[in-house]
C-alpha cells in the first residue's frame, strides 16, 4: 500500500532543500528566450524606422518618385514576417514555462490549500502573460524612446530638451506612488487567495464580503492608475503643443521632414506614457514573485 503522506513529505523536504526560483526556471530556457529577445529587438528597430520612411515616401511622392513608398512597403512586410514568426515560437516556449512554474509552485503548497493553489496559478499566469505579451511591448517602447530621443536631438535641439523635461516629470509621478501601488497589490492578492475557500462555504455573507473587498482594492488600484495617467497625459500634451510651435518657429518647412518630426514626437509621447504602466506591472509582479518564492 502506497503511503501518500510519506511521499508528500519527501517531496516537500526535497523542495525545501532545493529551492527553485523563478529566475532559475527561466534560465532553463535561456537560449530559446534569448532568440525571442533578438527577434523582439529586430522587430522594434524596424518599427522605429517607419515614421522616417513615411517622411521619405512623402517627399519622393511630391517629386514624382515612388521608391520611398516601395521601401516603406518592404519594412511593413518585414515587421509582419518577423513578428508573426516570433509569436508562433514564443507562445509554445511560454506554455512550457507556465507548466514548469505551475508544477514547482503547486508541489510546495500543502494539499489542503486549494484556494491558495488556485490563486497562485492565476498569479503565475500573470507572470507568463507579462513575458509573452507585455515584455515585447516594453522592449519595443524602450527602443522607440531611446531611438526617438537620438533622432529628435538631431532634428531639433529645443524639442529634444523639452521632451527630456516632460519625461522627468512623468517618471517622477509614478516613482512617488510606487509604495502605494505595492501596498494595494499586496492587499488585493491577499484577498484573492481566500477566494476558493470562501466560495465552497456557500455562505452569502462571506461571499458578499469577499466580493466587496476584491472590488474595493481593484477600484483603489484603478483610481491610482487614472490619477497617474491623467497628470502624465497633461504634461505630455503640453510637450506636443510646444514641439509643434518650436518646429515651425525653427523654419522647418519641408513637409516630409516636419511630418516625420511630429510623428516622432507623438511616438515618443506614446512610449513615455506607456513605460510607467509597465513599471506598475513590474511592481505587481515583484510582489507576486516574492509571494511565490517565499512559501
Amino acid at each position: 500500500m502506497i503511503d501518500k503522506e510519506k511521499i508528500w513529505k519527501r517531496i516537500r523536504k526535497r523542495l525545501d532543500t532545493e529551492k527553485t526560483t523563478i529566475r532559475a526556471i527561466l534560465l532553463e530556457f535561456k537560449w530559446k528566450l534569448s532568440f525571442i529577445f533578438i527577434l523582439i529587438l529586430v522587430e522594434s528597430a524596424i518599427e522605429l524606422l517607419i515614421p522616417l520612411f513615411i517622411g521619405f515616401a512623402i517627399d519622393d511622392a511630391l517629386q514624382g518618385s515612388y521608391w520611398g513608398a516601395v521601401q516603406l512597403g518592404i519594412l511593413g512586410t518585414l515587421i509582419i514576417l518577423i513578428g508573426g514568426g516570433r509569436r508562433f515560437f514564443d507562445s509554445r516556449i511560454y506554455a512550457k514555462v507556465y507548466r514548469r512554474l505551475g508544477n514547482e509552485t503547486l508541489l510546495k503548497i500543502a494539499e489542503n490549500q486549494s484556494s491558495v493553489k488556485t490563486a497562485r496559478l492565476g498569479m503565475i499566469n500573470e507572470i507568463v502573460e507579462f513575458l509573452e505579451n507585455s515584455f515585447p511591448a516594453l522592449v519595443s517602447h524602450s527602443i522607440a524612446m531611446i531611438g526617438v530621443v537620438i533622432i529628435l536631438a538631431s532634428l531639433n535641439t529645443q524639442v529634444f530638451l523639452t521632451g527630456l523635461v516632460a519625461t522627468f516629470f512623468v517618471f517622477l509621478i509614478y516613482f512617488l506612488t510606487r509604495k502605494r501601488t505595492t501596498h494595494l497589490n499586496s492587499a488585493y492578492n491577499n484577498e484573492f487567495e481566500k477566494q476558493v475557500n470562501v466560495i465552497i462555504t456557500n455562505d452569502k455573507g462571506l461571499l458578499a464580503s469577499h466580493l466587496k473587498n476584491m472590488m474595493k482594492w481593484n477600484i483603489k488600484l484603478s483610481d491610482l492608475e487614472v490619477f497617474n495617467f491623467s497628470i502624465s497625459w497633461l504634461v505630455l500634451m503640453g510637450f506636443l503643443v510646444l514641439s509643434i510651435m518650436l518646429s515651425v518657429s525653427a523654419g522647418n518647412v519641408a513637409y516630409g521632414a516636419l511630418f516625420s518630426l511630429i510623428i516622432y514626437v507623438f511616438q515618443y509621447i506614446e512610449s513615455v506614457i506607456t513605460l510607467p504602466v509597465f513599471y506598475q506591472n513590474w511592481l505587481r509582479l515583484k510582489e507576486i514573485k516574492e509571494r511565490l518564492e517565499n512559501l
